[in-house]
């Protein structure tokens, strides 16, 4: 799947979608749901009964309780205490059973719940980890970590409490209507009458709520990523001082959200005493209606007990129902985004059956290769390329000139739109994903550290390799006399990015991980530029070590680093301008003897 479908199907934004393609959303957001739920299909259905009986056995209270003034206490008159022992001990039971039903419901739902959210955070982390560079580079990180985040937690509200007060909240009305028509008629239809204001006053908080909802989901992701691009950004705030103004825009995004908060709790201001409103007049007409039929003896005053409590009960669960449905649109919402993502394909797919790669040599050929990243925008155009095993090539030119993307290719970060990239022969999209990244590692720019000890990160290249391994492997780049100066040594914590060593220092631990791994092919994408000149020293000596016998392309902008190559490339356009050794093409006239005599001289 092309990027360009990226947020067109993920539920970004669906104003310009047709019908067919948000029914086809819809289809794809059930077809998720439908998976996560199959494996506990049983469980939700025992949940379902236990709930339903739990509903009957709350709703059983206030006819228990017309039943014993009724026929209890009529029995009483003449010293029969049986029917009123039997209905409250009945009441008792009813309780403790729906106590009980309620308690294990609770605990299953919850469950239910988390077993679905803990495998939905599960794929979507496998899924975003295993799509290709190509996505990554067109989905921003800020919206992957917002799957991950704030969508989840939309479904998790859904799940935790927006079923439950649906479910109990529809039952529990359901019951009780059933019960009051059983109890009394009359009092039904007094009920049913006050169901058109009460959709009336529903419709109206819906509409509200959920425009109000959504200006606030917008003004705290706007808080959110203030914040963050702030503190990620830091260094460039304190250096451009630009602390006044961020006070500005917080403040003023700040003052947005208390705006939109006040309009929330105004809103409830207005719902909540609208229910209680509602619910009292209907209780009130009850008692009165019901009244003059029990002074005419047309109806018990324990059924119009029994009527009452139902009638104050059936508004009670009201306003969670009514919230259910905003909770129900931010959690729909939230799922065709993350079923979006999950829907992806990796540009760069596994080979259904891959070529086994036993001992690679590093024999590297481009052939009538072309290359882009949008479609009529070549940015390699019939592109060919022999690099021999064991051959160190530098590649040269301006930006923009393809050398990373040349390194991207090779890396299998992307597959060419024409032609073939083979490494000893095999197409690189016939090989599996373990035998090519054993085989070619490429050290970037921005040497990045994951959190843990420094012979942690050194590991990665070989994560069975012992203790002496990673430090003869630090000792070859150069590594070893800094590391045994942090305070632990290898076993120091470099902290979050790397925090506690320098930007060379990473580069150099990056080297380290790099020989360790020992790939037949190493992509150097100017793995030197942010080292000073000492350890730029340091390093070109590490080098020798850590090119020799291997296949090495490296791209550099430092001049410097293409001393050690055999051949120098210099790129224009995506197109080869000149080839030689670095001794021919610097004595020569062309465009690399230019870029080597303004490097020269600014070392003047």
């Amino acid at each position: 799947m092309s990027t360009a479908t990226v947020t067109g199907v993920t539920g970004e934004d669906r104003s310009d979608l047709s019908k067919e393609e948000s029914r086809r959303i819809r289809q794809r957001s059930l077809r998720l749901l439908g998976s996560l739920i199959a494996p506990m299909r049983g469980r939700v259905i025992v949940t379902l009964i236990v709930v339903v009986i739990s509903t009957v056995l709350q709703v059983a209270g206030p006819a228990l309780i017309g039943i014993g003034v009724d026929q209890g206490l009529a029995a009483l008159r003449s010293h029969d205490w049986a029917p009123l022992a039997w209905t409250a001990v009945t009441y008792l039971v009813a309780g403790v059973g729906g106590a009980l039903s309620i308690s294990w419901y609770t605990v299953s739902s919850a469950q239910i719940s988390q077993a679905i959210l803990i495998e939905l955070r599960t794929r979507t982390f496998l899924h975003t980890q295993r799509l290709s560079l190509e996505f990554h580079e067109s989905y921003t990180s800020g919206r992957i970590i917002s799957r991950q985040t704030s969508d989840l937690d939309s479904i998790r509200e859904l799940l935790d409490s927006g079923i439950n007060q649906l479910v109990q909240g529809v039952l529990y009305s359901g019951f009780i209507a059933i019960a009051i028509f059983t109890v009394d008629w009359v009092s039904g239809v007094v009920l049913l009458c006050s169901l058109v204001p009460l959709y009336f006053l529903i419709r109206w908080f819906q509409k509200r709520s959920q425009k109000l909802f959504r200006i606030q989901r917008v003004a705290s992701a706007k808080l959110i990523v203030h914040f963050v691009e702030t503190m990620t950004g830091i260094r460039a705030v304190k250096a451009f001082r630009k602390e006044k103004r961020n006070e500005r825009e917080f403040g003023g995004l700040v003052e947005d959200y208390r705006k939109v908060n006040a309009d929330t709790i105004q809103l409830f201001g207005i719902f909540d005493p609208g229910l209680v409103m509602i619910g009292n007049i209907t209780v009130a007409v009850a008692l009165l209606i019901g009244g003059f039929r029990v002074a005419s003896g047309s109806l018990a005053i324990g059924s119009l007990l029994a009527v009452l409590l139902y009638a104050r009960r059936f508004f009670d669960p009201m306003e969670e129902m009514a919230m259910f449905y905003n909770s129900y649109q931010s959690a729909a919402a939230a799922l065709e985004k993350i079923s979006g993502v999950l829907e992806e394909q990796p540009s760069v797919p596994e080979p259904a059956n891959p070529t086994k790669l036993d001992g690679a040599h590093g024999h590297v050929r481009f052939d009538n290769v072309s290359f882009h990243y949008k479609p009529g925008r070549d940015v390699l155009p019939q592109f060919d390329l022999d690099i021999p095993a064991g051959q160190t090539i530098a590649l040269v030119g301006s930006t923009g000139a393809g050398k990373s993307t040349l390194a991207k290719l090779v890396s299998r970060f992307y597959d060419p739109s024409v032609g073939s990239i083979t490494l000893d022969g095999i197409d690189l999209r016939s090989l599996s994903s373990e035998d090519l990244r054993r085989a070619v590692v490429m050290v970037t720019q921005e040497a990045y550290l994951f959190s843990g000890s420094v012979a942690d990160n050194i590991a990665l290249g070989k994560p069975d390799a012992t203790m002496d391994e990673i430090r003869r492997a630090a000792e070859a780049v150069g590594a070893h006399e800094f590391i045994a100066s942090l305070p632990d040594g290898y076993d120091t914590d470099v902290n979050k990015r790397g925090g506690r060593v320098s930007a060379g220092q990473r580069q150099l631990i990056s080297f380290a991980r790099a020989f360790l791994a020992n790939p037949a092919v190493l992509i150097l994408d100017e793995a030197t530029s942010s080292l000073d000149i000492p350890s730029e020293r340091l390093v070109q000596q590490a080098l020798q070590t850590l090119l020799a016998d291997r296949t090495a392309v490296i791209i550099a902008h430092r001049l410097s680093t293409v001393a050690i190559a055999d051949r120098v490339l210099v790129m224009e356009h995506g197109r080869i301008v000149e080839d030689g050794a670095p001794a021919e093409l610097i004595g020569g006239t062309g465009r690399f003897a230019q870029l080597h005599a303004a490097w020269r001289d600014s070392l003047v």
